[in-house]
């Protein structure tokens, strides 16, 4: 069973760059956007400090992040990759299940993938990360590369800490439609 030491700070440059990101959406009153807590059972508790040193994931959890983009329902996960492979491993099943009843809601799912070696973020639809995992099916190998991403969903991001995803998901919507 995964420990939430044995993760470390896995993700938190990215994750700490969208909230920050959600925190400029809310007081601009464009999107509510809130992360999504693992739920954690201590284990270990430093006496000194009250900080927990060690605890087991109580269950999967759904996706990082869910909210409203004025009106429209969304989610979605951030995965950090370094190098110009993304194996389909990092995404689990439950979480790939959340997605799907999401979208079935009429929500938006999607994850927000930073190739931290190129320093480029990328906003994956809910659609094309179900083309990864249905290849993998007809025996694909379990990963997409760098290359076959479409610009056009490639985020801008401002001064390091800004991600613009609103722009891609408006893209999303507009392809809906």
């Amino acid at each position: 069973m995964a420990t939430w030491n044995s993760r470390g700070l896995r993700g938190s440059t990215l994750e700490d760059m969208i909230n920050y990101t959600n925190e400029y959406y809310r007081e601009k009153k464009l999107a509510l956007v809130q992360k999504i807590p693992t739920p954690i059972t201590p284990v270990r508790i430093d006496k000194e400090t009250s900080q927990i040193t060690l605890a087991y994931f109580e269950k999967d959890s759904t996706v990082d992040y869910i909210g409203s983009v004025q009106g429209v329902p969304v989610c979605f996960d951030a995965k950090e990759c370094a190098a110009d492979t993304f194996s389909m491993q990092n995404i689990h099943e439950h979480q790939l299940r959340f997605m799907e009843e999401f979208e079935i809601q009429q929500g938006i799912s999607f994850l927000i993938v930073f190739f931290t070696h190129r320093n480029q973020f990328y906003y994956m639809r809910y659609k094309e990360l179900k083309t990864y995992v249905d290849r993998i099916g007809e025996g694909h190998p379990k990963y997409f590369k760098y290359e076959e991403l479409n610009p056009k969903y490639f985020i801008s991001s401002k001064g390091g800490a800004l991600i613009h995803y609103l722009e891609c998901l408006q893209l999303d919507l507009d392809e809906r439609t």
